[in-house]
């Protein structure tokens, strides 16, 4: 009887047929007339059969004493069964329903994207899923974490109220363990994602589970899988453990390389937001077979609605920002930057461009930074190092901390002198001593000594007070930051800080888009490594005479002219506003476009 639900209705089966059985017997033995008047042996079982599931049909019976008995015994015993098999099945459906709800059944899907793991990045992975997959039918977004199954969907249903034609599934399981990998039916999946636990052993978390998927044995072809590790140091041991088929990006080197470009050009990280996100612009790998013998510079021009980015050869290389004379082959395929595939047009005629508009003023020539850090974390050496080779030869770099930070950085640079200032960065007084009217640029780390909910106070009262300070002192330098949860760059834009980076979402962004898009791993890596091209934000002025009336498509050839790839402008005079801050990509290419001196152009460029 330990066995269940189905064991007991066999039980019951079995003591149904007996009761049957005996009576029919007795009937047949024992009485004379009262059988053969109701068919035999096969007829009184039948009749039994009717009693136990029946009490009431026994009121019409006719009979001797001895047929009406054990007539009435069958209906006794029935009620006892019936009433048993009820109990019991109440008891197997309810705990049924307890299993559901905990998510420890089967998932019976195909063509699913799996998120093993659970943290605040979720919620981000999951809107994002729900965005790309508004143009197809039906999919489905499976979650397998070490949570209750009801709150889990209770939180989603509460952050994504609406997601579409997205069916998202939560299975409750430890995705560590082989059996609950199981439950989201990996063999069927279209890709899956590992995202960090929360916690100081996150990493080994994201390696064990790399581990356990490569050394599954699929019954068909392999879904793509994608994660992050947080330290650069488990890079490498990550990647071993995923195999040659898996994707693993280095969360904190992306996170540093993004503050590094930022710290300069402000509004840098909205760019990357739009280009990760799939909410507005995105990448898109286009074939045009019209444009086969062409150079790419000639393809800059060729399109009314989507920009041309690069090129995806049919070899595998791909190229951002390629030179312009680089010629597109058979098979090659345009890296677009569009709002959808199905929105990429071509033009009728090459949009008109206003050659009086285009500056023929020489480009500024670079000057050298004196860049303020302040705050210290375990990224401020990195950060440093990676500083140093991009600024001119003979740039300042002041670190205000509690403490000194690593001794060491001084060994390995070559073109960035670095200063110490001791200071409390929530202290007005301690950040009024930095003379901070003498620096163009201000980096405010995030302390990762203590909760990233609590760091962010801190991070917001330290911006308080330097844009108050700023105000008082003319306006003589921008401030990046970073902070941990999206959530607070919008309460954090009272401090009119110029950049925010909020490193966990640009990684549940680039881990979204390569789990659609695996081939965009290498135009991500060409963007955020300083020896390819990347995103920069020029002044308008080296490209259109400010004041004067252009249009996008003048934009775009007087970069080509540069070896440039312009994709869109930021106006200064939106920059405080959400959710673009004056970020506007793949723009109408003949509206009209006038410049003031504060605004910018979007570029890919070597430098």
């Amino acid at each position: 009887m330990d066995r269940g639900t189905p064991a007991l209705i066999s039980w019951l089966a079995l003591a149904s047929l007996l009761l049957i059985g005996v009576a029919s017997t007795l009937v047949v033995l024992v009485t004379d007339t009262d059988a053969e008047d109701n068919g035999g042996w096969a007829g009184v079982a039948w009749m039994s059969l009717l009693r136990t599931l029946d009490p009431g049909t026994m009121g019409g019976d006719t009979g001797g004493p001895v047929f009406l008995g054990l007539m009435l015994a069958v209906t006794i015993g029935g009620i006892f069964i019936v009433s048993a098999l009820i109990g019991v099945l109440t008891t197997g459906l309810n705990q049924r329903i307890n299993e559901l709800r905990k998510g420890r059944s089967k998932l019976m899907e195909r063509g699913h994207t799996i998120v093993l793991g659970w943290s605040e990045q979720v919620f981000t992975v999951v809107a994002e899923l729900v965005e790309a997959n508004q143009s197809e039918r039906r999919s489905c977004v499976v979650i397998l974490a070490d949570r209750d199954k009801v709150a889990m969907e209770d939180a989603i249903r509460e952050r994504i109220p609406e997601p579409g034609r997205t069916r998202v599934v939560c299975r409750s399981g430890n995705p560590l363990v082989r059996a609950d990998l199981e439950l989201v039916s990996p063999d069927t999946a279209k890709s899956i994602m590992v995202l960090p636990p929360t916690g100081t052993d996150r990493d080994v978390a994201v390696i064990k589970v790399l581990l356990l998927l490569n050394s599954r044995k699929w019954n068909a072809v392999r879904p793509h899988v994608v994660a992050s590790v947080h330290d650069s140091e488990n890079l490498a041991a990550a990647r071993l453990a995923a195999g040659d088929t898996a994707l693993v990006i280095d969360a904190e080197d992306i996170a540093v390389r993004l503050i590094a470009q930022a710290h300069r050009q402000t509004g840098l990280s909205t760019v990357f937001n739009e280009l990760l996100s799939f909410v507005g612009n995105e990448f898109y790998f286009r074939e045009e077979p019209s444009l086969v013998g062409a150079t790419y510079g000639e393809a800059l021009g060729a399109f009314a609605r989507g920009v041309p980015a690069g090129l995806h050869r049919t070899d595998g290389q791909v190229l951002v920002n390629p030179p312009m004379d680089t010629v597109i082959g058979p098979g090659d395929h345009l890296l677009m930057v569009a709002e959808d595939d199905l929105l990429i047009h071509r033009a009728d005629a090459p949009p008109p461009v206003v050659e009086t508009a285009i500056t023929t003023a020489p480009v500024q020539p670079p000057h050298l930074d004196r860049t303020l850090l302040i705050g210290d974390n375990s990224r401020t050496v990195k950060l440093v190092s990676l500083l140093d080779s991009l600024v001119e030869p003979g740039s300042t770099l002041d670190i205000a901390a509690p403490r000194r930070p690593d001794a060491a950085l001084q060994g390995q640079l070559s073109r960035l002198t670095v200063g110490f200032k001791r200071c409390e960065p929530t202290r007005r007084s301690s950040l009024e001593s930095l003379d901070l009217g003498g620096y163009q640029h201000i980096v405010v780390l995030s302390d990762d000594t203590v909760a990233p909910g609590r760091a962010d106070d801190r991070t917001l009262v330290t911006l308080l007070h330097l844009r108050d300070i700023e105000v008082g002192l003319g306006d003589p330098y921008s401030i990046v930051t970073e902070m941990h949860d999206d959530a607070n760059r919008e309460v954090a834009q009272v401090t009119k800080a110029d950049d925010f980076i909020v490193s966990t979402k640009v990684i549940s962004l680039l881990l979204t888009q390569l789990t659609e898009n695996r081939d965009l791993y290498a135009v991500f890596a060409d963007l955020f490594d300083p020896e390819g091209s990347e995103i920069y934000l020029k002044p308008a002025c080296d490209y259109v005479v400010p004041g004067a009336e252009a249009n996008f498509a003048t934009v775009v050839e007087a970069a080509r002219r540069r070896g440039e790839t312009a994709i869109g402008y930021r106006l200064a005079r939106h920059g405080d506003e959400p959710p673009t801050y004056g970020i506007f990509l793949n723009p109408p290419r003949t509206a009209p476009l006038v410049f003031e001196p504060r605004d910018a152009v979007v570029v890919f460029a070597e430098n």
